[in-house]
């Protein structure tokens, strides 16, 4: 059973940093896209990063660039998302997703998805 499993969310003040980890069982995830995407409350499910398996490839949502950095250790199977100069628009709960195959935004082109973990930006 594929389980994708996110930790290290929390509450953090404006400018603060946090680091998302999603820890990946069940199945080799060779050659699996890793994807962290976000979804604040009464908005849509939107995309925040994803690194391909060679971690050669990597996308940000334009919002991100320069303050979230994605990486993965495919050893241990995990995945992380450091987040730095956090802002209130960075509240959400963050999850992790996987794909067979190149990088991707569109959410629904993700297979396995984690529950999810809480981040809240307090002003």
């Amino acid at each position: 059973q594929v389980q994708l499993v996110e930790s290290g969310g929390g509450l953090v003040q404006t400018g603060g940093s946090l680091r998302l980890s999603c820890a990946a069982s069940g199945r080799s995830f060779s050659g699996y896209v890793m994807g962290w995407f976000r979804q604040a409350p009464g908005k849509e499910r939107e995309f925040v990063a994803a690194i391909a398996w060679s971690g050669g490839l990597i996308n940000y949502a334009d919002s991100m660039k320069g303050r979230f950095t994605i990486s993965r250790d495919n050893a241990g199977n995990t995945v992380y998302l450091q987040m730095t100069n956090l802002k209130p628009e960075d509240t959400a709960v963050y999850s992790c997703a996987a794909r067979f195959g190149t990088v991707a935004y569109n959410r629904h082109l993700y297979r396995y998805w984690g529950q999810g973990t809480q981040v809240t930006v307090s002003s």
